[in-house]
């Protein structure tokens, strides 16, 4: 019997992966005031921006000043993705970053390979080295994804076994060092899940780890998403990643059209969850208002549904 879980956390990209992936930086001014209306719209946790070599990926170049720019709101995480040490020391000096800790680990070679370019056995080597930088600034190692938890274009389908490889790894790791255990965040980037590989990579790190909390990033690349979503809702998942208008898209899926290789759309998911009578904390029509701004400052249609559509609100007061 499923138990839908009272209410969920979505943590936002778009800011981040979603304009990282174009091919064009767009005004700072206007990537701030969305990631205000973002978090006006009662978004609890978005990831801004990236530290990356600005030579490598020159539409995050400005992060620092996109930080400084942003009038923060109270209750809301602005966080950054940092891919390496170098990375992660250019953000602790940008005191408008909130830091938390975060590894990435890989249940394939082939994509570790492309992405990181490593091993999968030399990102997992790096695990302790992440935990050693962190203890250092004193910041809470908060999760670790495993990427390519449902499969990849590089190596097809990854078995669960290399999965919970990477999960026990961590969790071992965690216990060696007395630190608490972090959420495991399973990867779906290039649209491999299903709702049944939902259902069985989610209840296979449980069976082994029932005290860990799992999260979801996925993509809708083969439209999926909205699926996906509801099997692991039904497992009583509360952490998902996601993307204002589904912006974004990961640069190894080999889809054409970024536009339909994007994050699980934000909007659409919290328009899901409150149809199902799960919180969010978010004013759908106000988020609705930030995707159609999304969509103005990239200049073309983007993939969210209810964006377009409206949400329910407005008919269902008009029959009262």
């Amino acid at each position: 019997m499923s138990v839908l879980p009272s209410n969920v956390i979505f943590h936002e990209h778009g800011p981040r992966e979603g304009f990282q992936i174009e091919s064009r930086q767009f005004p700072l001014e206007r990537r701030v005031a969305l990631i205000e209306a973002i978090a006006d719209a009662g978004v609890s946790r978005i990831q801004a921006a990236s530290f990356v070599n600005p030579r490598v990926v020159p539409t995050m170049a400005d992060s620092s000043e996109l930080f400084a720019a942003i009038r923060k709101r109270s209750g809301t995480r602005y966080t950054a993705l940092a891919l390496n040490p170098w990375g992660f020391e250019q953000a602790v000096q940008v005191p408008q970053v909130d830091h938390f800790g975060s590894v990435v680990l890989y249940a394939s070679n082939g994509f570790c390979l492309a992405n990181n370019n490593c091993t999968k056995q030399e990102a997992r080597a790096r695990l302790q080295q992440w935990t050693e930088l962190y203890d250092k600034h004193e910041v809470t190692l908060e999760q670790v994804y495993v990427l390519s938890a449902f499969g990849d274009n590089f190596e097809g389908e990854v078995p669960i076994s290399d999965v919970m490889d990477e999960v026990r790894h961590t969790v071992e790791l965690c216990l060696e060092q007395g630190r608490a255990l972090p959420r495991i965040d399973l990867d779906d980037s290039m649209g491999w899940a299903d709702p049944h590989s939902i259902r069985e990579r989610i209840g296979a790190v449980r069976e082994e780890y029932p005290e860990l909390e799992v999260g979801l990033h996925l993509h809708d690349s083969r439209g999926l998403g909205a699926a996906c979503v509801f099997a692991a809702l039904e497992m009583g998942v509360r952490h998902f990643d996601s993307s204002i208008g589904g912006l974004g898209g990961c640069p190894f899926a080999r889809v054409k059209n970024h536009s339909a290789a994007g994050n699980i759309c934000t909007e659409d998911m919290v328009h899901l969850c409150h149809e199902l009578g799960i919180e969010t904390g978010i004013d759908l029509d106000a988020l609705i208002d930030a995707a159609q701004l999304a969509e103005d400052i990239v200049g073309r249609p983007l993939m969210g549904r209810v964006m377009h559509s409206g949400s329910l609100s407005e008919y269902r007061a008009a029959k009262q």
